[in-house]
């Protein structure tokens, strides 16, 4: 008998999920993509496409959130075989931690090793404005934990793991390249991570700034320290949907956060349909 039961669950929940995902289409992903609120558009954009929402997939959890439709889509970008998340599950929906990252180890068992993640974020740094896109190069976790706590299952990844390059340098260097290329308003920055669900205070943003965010948001990092415990390498793209709090005088809403993910719809599909090929 396992003496860590609820880690090897895990692991048997994770398997069960990529299994089932990958009897319902004869492609076998490559890369994994995470499209956050108001992004999901892209997975409709998909050569040979198959859906399957989550609620049909065993253990895999289900957003509540507007904007993240609640459906994996697996299909091919220029001949490319994808996972796609049509939105995602955050910690401020009352879920586990080991739930949030549920679908990064589904990934893993898929036999998938490199993910694309991306996010609507509020920009902190004053040189960015709404609708630019922020390649992330750091985080912050100002979560307050960690995906990885707990006992350790070396069938996922190893006990402690090097973060000094979650966000592959290789990954960056041709996200950049391609977004010069293809015309996308594009920076590099520091994501940093909070719960949520509510916006951050002015002062918040104060002291996010003064300890070097350049963009925040509510996801991903618990994402990018699962992938990297599994050998996953990350890139990860913050679209700057609103500035924080305190910068401009007026209201922070979620439907402003939506509205701008559409509004820059065209240069981020043209970024991922650049940058996916190279990967």
């Amino acid at each position: 008998m396992s003496a860590h039961p609820i880690a090897q669950s895990n692991f048997e929940r994770a398997e069960a999920a990529a299994q089932y995902v990958l009897a319902q289409t004869k492609l076998r992903p490559q890369i994994a993509l995470v499209l956050g609120s108001g992004l999901g558009a892209f997975a409709e954009e998909l050569s040979d496409a198959v859906c399957v929402p989550y609620r049909d997939i065993p253990h895999y959890p289900c957003p509540t959130a507007e904007g993240h439709a609640g459906q994996l889509v697996v299909g091919s970008v220029a001949g490319v075989p994808v996972a796609a998340m049509q939105g995602r599950v955050h910690l401020y929906e009352g879920l586990p931690i080991q739930q949030v990252v549920f679908p990064m180890r589904v990934f893993g068992r898929m036999g998938i090793r490199a993910a694309i993640l991306t996010n609507a974020a509020g920009g902190v740094n004053l040189q960015l404005k709404p609708g630019c896109l922020v390649v992330l190069q750091d985080h912050i976790n100002l979560q307050g934990v960690n995906p990885l706590l707990g006992p350790n299952d070396e069938r996922f990844g190893v006990r402690f793991v090097d973060m000094s390059k979650a966000y592959d340098p290789a990954f960056r260097e041709i996200a950049l390249r391609e977004a010069a290329r293809v015309g996308a308003d594009v920076f590099q920055g520091t994501y940093a991570a909070v719960t949520g669900p509510t916006y951050e205070t002015p002062a918040e943003i104060r002291y996010l700034r003064t300890i070097g965010a350049d963009v925040i948001g509510m996801s991903t990092v618990a994402e990018v320290i699962t992938a990297r415990h599994m050998g996953i390498r990350v890139l990860a793209i913050s679209c700057v949907t609103n500035m924080a709090a305190g910068i401009l005088d007026q209201p922070i809403t979620h439907e402003e956060v939506l509205e701008t993910g559409r509004r820059v719809r065209g240069q981020f599909t043209a970024l991922l349909r650049a940058v996916i090929p190279q990967l």
